[in-house]
Formats: structure tokens, sequence, C-alpha cells
């Protein structure tokens, strides 16, 4: 199964639901997820469609990052971020989880910022942390950045010591770790840094994308593709075109 879909709300909810069939909402990570709100959500969308959802910053970033400046409710003190298995974040996984549920959701996206780089503390956190979280009907896709890049064998040791953990990668970057039964992928943009929101996928780059698609797909795999750069919209419509073409009858 293949589910193809956007970081957010880049056009109304109305045209996205008739556009594609999977979301990735953004909103949860700034501020601590409501679960009657994203209930109220999912009852809103057609029958199959996929919510997944960013978990909140405070289990992953430290009070002290850049990314709490948007936040409405933001803690006054406490020891948040880094996985680091202390009350206030697994306080916060807890909330994570119970809005999950809530929404339905398929996978919960844990990104650990780049100051969260390999080392042997912070693989004991995640080790700990993805021991303790308790995830009921959903997956935690961890998307590593930062110095793990370098450390495969160490992501890969992670991900197989949990069945409901899979190693979320952007495609263009590095192919997942450890493939498990879920695989996917977020697509940040190409050239310069690596986060190159700016970029709008030109049609060799979404054709390349569905040849590594394809081969998940072949393997029976569930895969969701989430476009997460400014031309979102417009790259995963064509993305979702060139897979119809691909997966016609009597194609090539």
């Amino acid at each position: 199964m293949l589910y193809i879909g956007c970081c957010g709300w880049c056009i109304g909810r109305g045209k996205y639901y008739a556009a594609f069939n999977a979301i990735e909402l953004q909103d949860t990570f700034y501020d601590p997820p409501d679960p009657e709100k994203l209930r109220k959500l999912a009852s809103e969308a057609p029958p199959g469609f996929a919510f997944t959802m960013k978990a909140w910053q405070a289990i992953t970033h430290p009070l002290d990052s850049p990314t709490w400046k948007r936040a409405k409710k933001r803690p006054e003190a406490g020891r948040y971020g880094f996985l680091r298995p202390t009350r206030e974040v697994l306080e916060a996984w807890s909330l994570v989880a119970d809005a999950a549920k809530a929404l339905g959701a398929r996978v919960v996206v844990v990104q650990t910022p780049p100051s969260f780089g390999y080392s042997e503390e912070n693989y004991r956190n995640a080790l700990e942390f993805f021991s303790t979280a308790e995830t009921g009907g959903f997956i935690i896709g961890w998307e590593p950045r930062g110095t793990w890049v370098q450390h495969p064998d160490k992501v890969a040791e992670l991900v197989s010591s949990f069945k409901n953990v899979i190693h979320i990668v952007d495609p263009f970057q590095a192919q997942p770790a450890v493939a498990k039964e879920v695989v996917y992928f977020r697509l940040h943009g190409m050239g310069g840094d690596r986060l190159n929101y700016r970029y709008k996928y030109t049609d060799g780059d979404l054709a390349k994308l569905s040849e590594i698609v394809g081969g998940h797909l072949g393997s029976g795999r569930t895969l969701y593709v989430m476009f997460n750069n400014v031309y979102m919209a417009q790259d995963a419509q064509r993305f979702k075109q060139m897979q119809a073409v691909r997966e016609a009858p009597g194609s090539a």
C-alpha cells in the first residue's frame, strides 16, 4: 500500500482530502496535542485516509532549542528533550500517545535534532526511551539527524530492538538502516543543506523516487511518501500522477 501526502495542511482540507490519502500533522510538534481536537479531525476525513503526526518537541528538543519560539505553551523549566528518560519526557510522551490514539494515527514521527547526535549517552537514552514508550496501535517513526548519519549500524541496532520502531529517512539521502513492513520517507528537498525546503523536485527526481518506491512496494511493504518542502503540494501531486501512470495496466 502506498500513501502519498504532505507534512502539514498546504492547501484547504477539502481539497487536500480529494488530492491525497495521507497527511503528517505538524502543529502537534510545537504544542501539546489536543486529543479532542484530533478526534474531531479524524471524524471528518474520508474512509481510508491515513493520519500521521509529529511528536511534541518536549520529547526531542531541550528548552533552549530555537523551535520553542513558535510554541504557544512553553514549560518554564524541566528536563525536556533528547529522549531522556525523565519524568518530564515520559509525561510528554503520555500526552502524545493519548492524542495519537484519539486521531487514529498510523505513525508518530519522533524527529531528533542535529544536536542529539550519536554518543554513548544518547544511544542509552534512545534505547531506554523506546523501551519505555507505550504505543498501542501506532508505530514510532524515528528520524535521527546529526552524526547518527555516520553511524547507521547504531541506528540499525536500536531500530532492530523494537517491533514498533522504524527508521525514517529522506530517500535521496539514505535508505532505512532496517527496512521493516512499514517504510516512511520524508522529503526535505535537495542540494546544498540537507534541509533545502525551497527545492522543487524535477521530473527526473520524481522518476528516481518512483523506482525506489517500486522496490519497496514489490516487497509487499506499506510505504509513506511525505513531502516537506515549499512546493510540497505540487510535487506530491506530480508524484502521485507519475505513480498512477507507472502502475496502470500495460505500462512498461
